[in-house]
């Protein structure tokens, strides 16, 4: 037998190579899809809680946040505020989302990571005097509510 000769497969062996290789890559394309949506309810959840303080609407924002009884509205506005640390917020940036567990129990909710700025729209890179006034804020948000808080 030369190197060039071979013997042709059965078709039984061609259908069972083709359906593991589909099933290969479908798991592949759903693990992926996994990967990339897995926070997606959290991030849309600060999407609308800054778009909301973006339109300069504080009392909604305040109840996006859900806050607990302890964070008043009056700590809420020294915190978000037009006059705050991080107001006014015209525009923001989601930089990422990750769960940090704490010891074998599974993680409540997820830290987002944002930019958040004072100039609409959110300013480029190579602005440097914008940029200077961007401020990064990490937000701690419940799996089970939407609930918004800083991480503890």
């Amino acid at each position: 037998m030369d190197l060039f000769d071979f013997t042709e497969e059965h078709p039984s062996a061609k259908l069972r190579r083709y359906i593991i290789t589909g099933l290969a890559f479908v798991l592949l394309v759903a693990g992926g899809c996994w990967y990339l949506l897995r926070y997606h309810t959290e991030k849309n959840t600060i999407r609308v809680f800054f778009d909301t303080l973006a339109t300069g609407n504080s009392e909604q924002a305040y109840q996006i946040w859900k806050p607990s009884p302890s964070y008043s509205y009056k700590d809420f506005l020294e915190d978000w505020g037009p006059s705050s640390y991080y107001g006014p917020v015209k525009s923001y940036h989601i930089e990422s989302a990750q769960v940090i567990k704490r010891g074998t129990e599974p993680a409540s909710g997820v830290i987002i990571t944002a930019e958040v700025s004072p100039y609409s729209p959110f300013p480029a890179n190579d602005d440097v005097a914008r940029q200077s006034k961007t401020k990064e804020v990490r937000l701690w948000v419940e799996f089970k509510d939407q609930s918004i808080s800083f991480p503890p």
